[in-house]
C-alpha cells in the first residue's frame, strides 16, 4: 500500500479548498494568528503600524477600546495614538497585532481576497512546527465544516 506525504503548507491549503466560507474564514483567522505568534519581537511595532494603516474609523475606534480595557492609558482612535502606544502594552502586544491583522484580514475575506493572498504570504514564512500545529487545527475545522456546521 503505497503511502503519500505532504506538507502542512500544502494540507493546510488543501483544507482551505474544501471547506465552507465560515470554515474558510475561521482558518484565515488561524493563519493570521499563527503568524503573529512568528513574527520576532523586533519587528512587532512595524508590521502592527502596517495593518493598522490599513483599518477604517470603526475599526481603529474597536481597538482603541480594546486598549482602553487593558487600561494603559486614555486611547484615542487614531493611527499615530495607537503606534504610540504600541510600547505600553507590553506582554500583549502580539495581541494588539492580532487583532488588527484581523480586522484587516476580516475586511479582505469580505471582499474575497484574503484568503489565496494570507496562504501564499503567510505560509512561507511559518517553521514547519508551526505549520504542522496549524495544519492540526486546519483538520479540525474541516471535520467541523463536514459534519454539520451551519455554512
Amino acid at each position: 500500500m503505497p503511502l503519500c506525504f505532504i506538507e502542512p503548507q500544502d494540507a493546510i491549503r488543501v483544507v482551505a479548498e474544501s471547506i465552507g466560507r465560515e470554515a474558510r474564514r475561521q482558518l484565515v483567522g488561524e493563519v493570521v494568528r499563527a503568524w503573529v505568534d512568528e513574527i520576532p519581537e523586533r519587528e512587532l511595532e512595524r508590521h502592527y503600524a502596517q495593518a493598522i494603516a490599513e483599518l477604517d474609523e470603526h475599526d481603529l475606534s474597536m481597538l482603541a477600546a480594546w486598549h482602553a480595557s487593558l487600561e494603559v492609558g486614555t486611547p484615542i482612535a487614531n493611527r499615530e495614538f495607537l503606534v504610540g502606544a504600541f510600547h505600553s502594552l507590553g506582554d500583549n502586544r502580539r495581541e494588539a497585532l492580532k487583532i488588527a491583522a484581523g480586522f484587516k484580514g476580516e475586511e479582505a475575506f469580505d471582499a474575497g481576497v484574503a484568503e489565496e493572498q494570507a496562504l501564499q504570504t503567510v505560509l512561507p514564512t511559518l517553521s514547519r512546527e508551526r505549520a504542522m500545529i496549524l495544519a492540526n487545527e486546519c483538520l479540525e475545522l474541516y471535520l467541523w465544516d463536514r459534519l454539520g456546521s451551519d455554512n
